[in-house]
C-alpha cells in the first residue's frame, strides 16, 4: 500500500527529529536538572517495589508532587539496570518520544491543510521540524524530564479530539498526560471547550472527559490521602501543587503575564542589541502570535488547550521556559498560521510580513547556530556533572546511615545511596521569595536527622544560607573536607 503525502512527510519529520535527538545524546549524570533525579529515584523505588514513594528522604514518604506515569514508564529500566546504563535508555526513549510526537504533529498539520491550502504540505513539516529541534527542547529532552512523553499525548488527544471519529482515545489521551504532568488538566478542560462550542454530541463529550474525570479523581485522592507524610519545610518542591500556588496567591500574574512570550522572543530576536528595535519586532511577532491563537482556536482543540494552558502558567509562581518547550511544535504552527491569515485576509500586508517572517526565521537559525556552536543543548548539564563527579567519591565514602543536605539531592542518592535532603529551603509571601532563618534551618536538619552536609557550590543560595546557620551555631559543624572553589563537607555536631 503506498504511503499518502502526509504521512511521509509525518515520517520524515519523525526521523528528522530522531536523528538530531540521537546525535546530541548526552551522559551527564542523572539529576543535573533536579527533577530528572527525583523522576530517576521514583522509577528505582517503583522498580525495586518500594512504591511510589521518595527513596532518598528519610522515612521515604510517599510522593504527592508528581503524577506517577513517566516514572512508572521508567521503573523497569531503573528497577533492573545500573544507573547510567538506564539513564541512556531512558534518554533514548525521550528522543523516541519527541520525533513520535513531531510526526504526529506534522501528519496532522499536512492533512488539515492547518497552515492553508495554498501553502505546500512539506512547509508544516519543516515548521515541527525546526521547533523540535530548538536547543531548549533538545535540553529538556536530553535528561530525564516527563515533557516529551507529555508532547506525545498532548499530540493524540488533540488529533482525536479535532477528528470526534475515536473521542475516547481522545480522552484516555488526556487523562494520561495529566498522569504524567499536572497541567495536562489543560488538556482536559481544553478539548471539552472545543467540543462543546462545536456542539458535539453527549457523548462525545462524556468520552472525552469520563477518563480525565476519573484520572484526576484517582490523582487527587492519593494526594490528599498521604500529603501530610511531606514536612513542611519541603511543601514548594516536594508538597502538592497547592503550596506555591497558596504561598504566592495571584502575586506572580503581573509578572508572568508579561514574561511569557519572553523565551520565545529570544529564539527569534535575542541577537538584537537594540532595545526599542527588539521590542518592536518582539511585540509585532505576540500580536501575530495571539491572532494565530485566535484563528486556530475555532477550528481545532489545540487553540484552547494552549489559552488555558498559558493561563495556568500566568498564575504559576515560577518562570515558564520549560513549560513552553513542551508544546513549542503547537505555537510555532499557530505563529505560521497567523502569518497566512493575515496574508489571505489583507493582501496589502504579505509584503511586510514575508520581509517579517525572513527576520524571524533568520533570527532563530542564529540562535541555533550558536547554540551548536556551544553545544548549548547540554553545556549547563555537562558542567553540573563534572561538579558532583568529582563530589560523589567522598561522599560514597561516608557510613551507609549518614544523611545529607545538599543540593541536588536525588543525584547523590542515585550514585551513593545515601539518604539525602535539600539543603536550601525556600517559600513564598506573596511574589518575595522567603529563605529561613538560621533556627528554622536547624530544626529541619534536626527533625530530617542530618548527619552531614555537603556544600556543593560556593555561589548557590544553599551557601548563603548555610553560612547564616554558621554564623548563628559556630560550634554545630565541623569541616571533614574541602574541594576548591569553596565547596565543603562538614559533619553535623548533634547536641551542639
Amino acid at each position: 500500500m503506498a504511503l499518502t503525502r502526509e504521512v511521509k512527510i509525518g515520517l520524515v519529520t519523525a526521523a528528522a527529529t530522531l536523528a538530531v535527538g540521537i546525535l546530541t545524546l548526552n551522559q551527564a549524570l542523572v539529576g543535573v536538572f533536579y527533577d530528572d533525579g527525583l523522576y530517576a529515584g521514583l522509577a528505582t523505588a517503583l522498580g525495586s517495589g518500594h512504591g511510589y514513594v521518595h527513596p532518598h528522604l528519610p522515612g521515604m514518604p510517599a510522593v504527592v508532587h508528581y503524577p506517577p506515569l513517566y516514572p512508572v514508564l521508567l521503573a523497569p529500566f531503573f528497577g533492573t539496570l545500573p544507573v547510567k546504563a538506564a539513564a541512556i535508555v531512558g534518554k533514548v526513549l525521550n528522543d523516541l518520544l519527541s520525533a513520535g510526537a513531531a510526526g504526529l504533529i506534522a501528519w496532522y498539520a499536512a492533512k488539515t491543510e492547518f497552515l492553508g491550502p495554498r501553502l505546500p504540505h512539506w512547509v508544516s513539516g519543516a515548521v515541527v521540524f525546526a521547533a523540535a529541534v530548538a536547543i531548549p527542547v533538545l535540553a529538556t529532552q536530553g535528561v530525564l524530564f516527563a515533557e516529551p512523553l507529555f508532547s506525545g499525548l498532548l499530540a493524540v488527544a488533540v488529533i482525536e479530539a479535532d477528528r470526534s471519529t475515536q473521542p475516547w482515545v481522545a480522552g484516555v489521551a488526556a487523562a494520561l498526560a495529566l498522569l504524567t504532568r499536572s497541567i495536562g488538566i489543560a488538556i482536559v478542560a481544553g478539548i471539552l471547550g472545543f467540543l462543546l462550542l462545536h456542539r458535539a454530541p453527549r457523548r462525545v463529550a462524556l468520552a472525552v472527559v469520563l477518563p480525565g474525570v476519573v484520572a484526576a479523581i484517582a490523582w487527587g485522592l492519593w494526594v490528599l490521602t498521604h500529603a501530610r507524610q511531606i514536612d513542611p519545610a519541603l511543601a514548594l518542591n516536594y508538597g502538592t501543587y497547592l503550596a506555591p500556588v497558596s504561598q504566592a496567591g495571584l502575586s506572580a500574574v503581573a509578572v508572568n503575564i508579561r514574561d511569557l512570550p519572553r523565551p520565545l522572543e529570544v529564539l527569534a530576536f535575542g541577537w538584537i542589541p537594540v532595545f526599542w528595535l527588539y521590542f518592536i519586532l518582539a511585540m509585532t511577532a505576540l500580536a501575530i502570535g495571539l491572532y494565530g491563537l485566535f484563528v486556530v482556536s475555532r477550528r481545532s482543540a489545540i487553540g484552547l488547550v494552549l489559552v488555558l494552558y498559558l493561563l495556568i502558567l500566568a498564575i504559576w509562581p515560577y518562570p515558564p521556559d520549560r513549560f513552553l518547550w513542551a508544546v513549542l511544535p503547537w505555537l510555532a504552527l499557530i505563529w505560521c498560521a497567523g502569518v497566512v491569515e493575515l496574508s489571505n485576509r489583507w493582501p496589502r500586508l504579505r509584503m511586510p510580513l514575508a520581509v517579517f517572517v525572513v527576520v524571524t526565521a533568520g533570527g532563530y537559525l542564529y540562535f541555533e547556530y550558536r547554540g551548536v556552536k556551544a553545544r548549548g543543548w547540554d553545556s549547563q548539564a555537562r558542567a553540573i556533572s563534572a561538579n558532583f563527579a568529582e563530589l560523589l567519591p567522598v561522599v560514597q565514602n561516608l557510613p551507609d546511615s549518614a544523611v545529607l543536605a545538599t543540593d541536588d539531592e536525588a543525584l547523590v542518592w542515585l550514585y551513593s545511596r545515601r539518604l539525602s535532603v535539600p539543603l536550601s529551603l525556600e517559600s513564598y509571601r506573596g511574589r518575595e521569595l522567603i529563605r529561613p532563618t538560621p533556627a528554622e534551618h536547624r530544626a529541619y536538619l534536626e527533625r530530617m536527622g542530618v548527619t552531614h552536609v555537603l556544600l556543593a557550590s560556593a555561589t548557590s543560595p544553599s551557601a548563603i544560607e548555610l553560612r547564616a546557620l554558621i554564623g548563628a551555631y559556630p560550634s554545630l559543624l565541623t569541616a571533614i573536607y574541602r574541594w576548591p572553589d569553596g565547596r565543603w563537607l562538614f559533619a553535623v555536631n548533634r547536641g551542639q
